[in-house]
């Protein structure tokens, strides 16, 4: 069964056609990456996905069920986590703190006034394996602020993770990164995905990052779906090189 499946999505904001008819199957374990010029519609594509706002027409089904409709929260609920291309952090708590948050989120206990000795030791043991997971464990209790931005990123992706997703939608992961630091979240996401199984749909505009890592490319154009294939398919496909590739494959 498909993780996710997207049919016939469109996008409309007044006269503006941001998303046009797009459908797309994400299998279990598989990474999958969209590309596109600026303008092509990616970012609205993956708020649909997230439910930032519902579709003019078409539908989204995860795990099998139609979340057309749900909410962003209803969805992060079902198991779909999301970070964002500006790191979404709290800067001033440490990274335990963060991950810490988040994992009391997936576990229902934010809107209760105590957690027992219990479940505050399962929480605990939870948001060290996360930080294990993510190469993070040795700077636990330094602040977020303080940190690298690819040591940002990895603690957003933590975050993430420990809301115990079916699904992971990064949002241009390496954005403003240097060449170590995409190096080293290139790293972390291939271990997510090959070690982990971690299902995983990734916006990004580094195209070294996306060869490297996907198993099946998407390309938006103009709202619309372009073609889909895997990185040898979409490396030699004349209409995406002559739209977006060029020599950059």
């Amino acid at each position: 069964m498909n993780v996710l499946e997207i049919k016939n999505v469109t996008k409309r904001f007044g006269n503006l056609v941001a998303v046009r008819d797009v459908s797309l199957e994400v299998g279990k374990g598989e990474l999958c990456a969209i590309i596109g010029p600026n303008g092509a519609g990616k970012t609205t594509f993956f708020n649909l996905i997230s439910g930032f706002f519902p579709p003019t027409a078409g539908s989204i089904a995860f795990d099998g069920r139609d979340i057309t409709r749900l909410a962003t929260h209803e969805r992060v609920t079902l198991g779909m986590a999301r970070t964002f291309q500006i790191t979404e952090i709290f800067p001033e708590l440490t990274v335990f703190q963060n991950v810490r948050i988040a994992a009391e989120v997936a576990g229902g206990y934010r809107l209760r006034p105590w957690i027992n000795r219990s479940e505050a030791a399962q929480i605990h043991s939870q948001v060290e394996d996360t930080l294990q997971l993510v190469s993070l464990a040795a700077k636990a209790d330094r602040l977020v602020g303080e940190l690298s931005h690819g040591d940002q990123r990895a603690a957003e992706i933590a975050m993430a993770l420990a809301l115990k997703p079916h699904l992971l939608l990064l949002d241009e992961p390496t954005a403003g990164m240097g060449d170590q630091e995409t190096y080293q979240i290139t790293q972390l996401i291939r271990r997510l995905h090959r070690d982990s199984n971690y299902t995983i749909v990734l916006i990004e505009h580094d195209m070294r990052v996306v060869f490297h890592l996907a198993d099946r490319i998407c390309v938006l154009d103009r709202g619309q779906m372009l073609a889909q294939g895997t990185p040898q398919e979409i490396a030699a496909n004349e209409i995406v090189q002559a739209a977006y590739l060029g020599n950059a494959a």
